[in-house]
């Protein structure tokens, strides 16, 4: 794929997207008999990334399409955007009091609702995407998700996406040591935004759509996003020199889709695992996309726009990890819940981690031995 036509690409494919959206009638289409077969369903689905937006945006624009396709129709959603119906930060409550019947999100942005959220999206250090999707469907972590979010807050989540190991952020100073984490002000929401604190730096959690202002005006001396694809498409590379990588807060991020228990409990049972399936579709769909959009964006960041790509120092990833495991373990010791999500994923971790040091890390190695 020639550079330009990739960048073309993304502007394309967003514009596709929000046609495909247009068009949608709100509000509910038949009554139907009680048992929902012969129903069509309206739904609205709210987000946390900007509409359209390449990766997250339009993967939650591909969940709801796909879900109308399968259904035949049975089942219409509109998607929001942030802020076309509630702000970013509001689509739990939306889709919690009925305002929506779905979302599309990061568990992270709801720790004020329960430390454990997060750890469904991300944990500093934690499992990559290839681990964490096995821990969800295999591992309990979808059981322990769905539990909480059940229980005590009348939602079903479900994995919907996954960015893969992301980047480490944009800075407008260098870091060549643990103290030039000292004062930093950086969006950075979750269990990572905990561990820059402890750092010395002063965590910011933003919406998507707000970043660049922050970190182009200096509200804001770095950001984490998600990687060369999101990040190219945001113009990041405006606002600050510095690209560092590993992205040490999130090896594998999951989305989520977030679905109102009431209105899901509404659907025919075909329809509701018709939702389950189309989910865990897009789940695997959005890592493939990542995976293939990444490096091209990175080579445009890089050679197109001088964009200078670092990265971090052994030291301040030794400390960060250290810190890591002790806001964690503070937040296990205060929370029985915490205290079991958090005993899975370092179990099945244990185990990922001794099988893929005799089949990913060692094919990693023998596939260096040929260049």
């Amino acid at each position: 794929m020639k550079r330009r036509d990739f960048i073309a690409g993304v502007g394309a494919g967003a514009a596709v997207v929000a046609m495909t959206g247009c068009g949608k009638k709100e509000g509910a289409s038949g009554q139907g008999e009680g048992s929902g077969q012969g129903r069509v369903f309206d739904w609205k689905m709210v987000t946390t990334w900007p509409a359209n937006f390449p990766g997250l945006g339009t993967g939650a624009e591909s969940l709801a399409r796909m879900i109308e396709r399968t259904s035949g129709g049975r089942i219409r959603i509109r998607v929001y955007g942030a802020g076309e119906l509630v702000p970013a930060l509001e689509v739990f409550d939306a889709v919690r009091n009925g305002t929506a019947q779905m979302g599309h999100g990061a568990a992270y942005y709801w720790k004020g609702k329960h430390e454990a959220t997060q750890f469904f999206a991300a944990t500093p250090f934690g499992m990559n995407a290839q681990e964490r999707n096995a821990w969800m469907y295999y591992g309990g972590g979808l059981r322990l998700w769905q539990d909480l979010y059940k229980e005590k807050f009348g939602l079903v989540p479900h994995p919907a996406g996954n960015t893969g190991i992301q980047m480490g952020g944009w800075f407008n100073r260098e870091i060549n040591r643990l103290a030039d984490l000292q004062g930093l002000k950086m969006r950075i929401p979750g269990l990572g935004g905990e561990v820059l604190r402890r750092a010395g730096g002063t965590p910011v959690n933003l919406p998507g759509g707000e970043i660049f202002t922050a970190l182009k005006t200096g509200s804001i001396d770095a950001t984490e996003w998600v990687g060369p694809y999101n990040d190219l498409a945001f113009g990041l590379y405006q606002a600050a020199r510095y690209y560092y990588y590993p992205g040490w807060h999130e090896p594998g991020s999951t989305m989520e889709a977030i679905f109102n228990e009431a209105a899901l409990n509404e659907l025919p049972d075909d329809l509701r695992q018709l939702v389950f399936t189309a989910c865990r579709a897009v789940n695997d769909d959005m890592l493939a996309e990542f995976t293939a959009r990444n490096n091209e964006a990175l080579a445009v960041l890089t050679e197109d726009h001088g964009v200078e790509l670092r990265l971090f120092p052994d030291e301040v990833l030794r400390r960060l990890q250290e810190l890591s495991l002790e806001v964690i373990g503070e937040l296990a010791a205060a929370d029985p819940y915490v205290q079991e999500v958090w005993a899975s994923q370092q179990a099945f971790l244990k185990q990922a981690r001794a099988w893929h040091d005799v089949s990913e890390l060692a094919y990693y190695r023998a596939r260096e031995l040929q260049t």
